[in-house]
């Protein structure tokens, strides 16, 4: 293990509290199987709040990932318009009945496993969608809120079925997250 990714590995451990808040997404598709994350609700109390709110409510179930981009990010959590079965050009262009939430920022950078909210433009309006990195993204660090580290499940995530093209839409059938519970 490089000794960046120890020191960013150390630093969550000692920076998170003993069984803080995770979450597990079970994935079904070309990827099967389970990825746990340990969201940071002392980094982005918020943001963990309102995902966890979500994951509770049922509103990730069946919700599918409907941007993966090789090499960089897999992209999920639309809950209006992101539902297997629902019209998939609308994919990503929805959130929830929630308001949006300010950004919260951090130090914290993105590496592989990380788990960031996505957003418009405007860095305050993250809502429902996030993302998780396959690789470094060091250009993201500062710009979007993180709000989790994948502990479990990378495997599932690599085997995430990849999109077209620059902006990574999913042609066909997507990766669907069939449930995502939260456990406290």
């Amino acid at each position: 293990m490089p000794m960046r990714s120890l020191a960013l590995a150390l630093g969550l451990a000692f920076a998170t509290p003993a069984l803080a808040v995770e979450m597990t997404i079970t994935v079904e598709g070309e990827a099967n199987g389970a990825i746990t994350i340990d969201l940071l609700e002392e980094v982005a109390p918020n943001h963990v709040a309102q995902i966890g709110t979500l994951a509770e409510q049922g509103a990730y179930d069946n919700v599918v990932f409907h941007r993966v981009i090789d090499g960089f990010m897999a992209q999920t959590g639309d809950v209006e318009f992101g539902k297997l079965g629902a019209d998939m050009r609308m994919a990503g262009r929805g959130g929830s009945d929630l308001p949006n939430i300010s950004a919260e920022f951090s130090d914290i950078p993105y590496e592989r496993g990380t788990v960031g909210m996505a957003r418009a433009q405007n860095p305050d309006s993250a809502n429902s969608q996030f993302f998780i990195m396959f690789e470094p993204g060091p250009f993201l660090n500062g710009q979007y809120t993180v709000i989790g580290q994948v502990t479990e499940g990378l495997d599932v995530l690599d085997a995430i079925k990849r999109g077209t093209g620059s902006n990574g839409a999913v042609v066909g059938r997507p990766d669907v997250m069939t449930t995502v519970t939260i456990s406290r």
